[in-house]
């Protein structure tokens, strides 16, 4: 029998609560990251979404000008030169026309459509920043992830990914942090007084 099995338990109890330790830590970390990755993830979605808009409307407006040669290579095959008489050829002009004024208008609509879309949709970091500037107190991340929550309740707000992205808005000088206890709030910055505006030379001398 071992003589001193006391010394060997309190060895397991340390190392025990040294990993319980390291796991804790471990797992608060990761969800530090996580929350970071997720609110990376949606700015890059709101990206990914202004830049698909962007796409669609260069298109839309490219293709005035991109339409033109079709007008000249759509009757270029010989035999229907000659087999189509002038007032068919002539109708077919009018109805290509028409065609392609129809498929110019339906891209206006869409690309207006979508980007009415975008406006009425703006990405969390907006209506964070928002909310809090029409705040006339501090409020905490738990708030303000709840309030736009009710206000927003088609998206998924999360109180870590709120916290994250209050972060970078205090790194970037668009919010104030404070802490009152345990608890930290969250204010926005004063916003910066106007320049006064000089009157230009062509101005006075009219």
């Amino acid at each position: 029998m071992p003589e001193n099995p006391t010394p060997a338990t309190e060895l397991t109890s340390q190392y025990s609560a040294q990993v319980a330790g390291d796991l804790e830590r471990n797992a608060k970390e990761q969800e530090r990251i996580g929350a970071e990755i997720e609110a990376l993830q949606t700015q890059l979605g709101a990206l990914q979404h202004d830049h698909s808009v962007l796409v669609s409307m260069q298109q839309a407006l490219g293709g005035a000008g991109l339409a033109r040669p079709d007008t000249t290579a759509a009757p270029s095959v010989p035999e229907q030169a000659s087999a189509e008489p002038k007032p068919a050829k002539a109708k077919k002009a009018v109805a290509t026309a028409s065609k392609k004024t129809v498929a110019k208008k339906t891209a206006a609509k869409a690309s207006s459509a979508t980007a009415a879309t975008t406006a009425a949709s703006p990405t969390l970091v907006e209506l964070i920043r928002t909310h809090v500037e029409q705040q006339s107190e501090p409020r905490s991340a738990a708030e303000i992830s709840a309030a736009l929550g009710q206000a927003h309740p088609d998206r998924n707000i999360k109180t870590t990914v709120v916290r994250t992205t209050l972060e970078g808005l205090v790194t970037k000088s668009h919010a104030h942090r404070t802490k009152q206890g345990s608890s930290v709030f969250y204010t926005a910055a004063a916003a910066p007084e106007p320049a006064a505006v000089e009157p230009q030379p062509e101005a006075a001398a009219g």
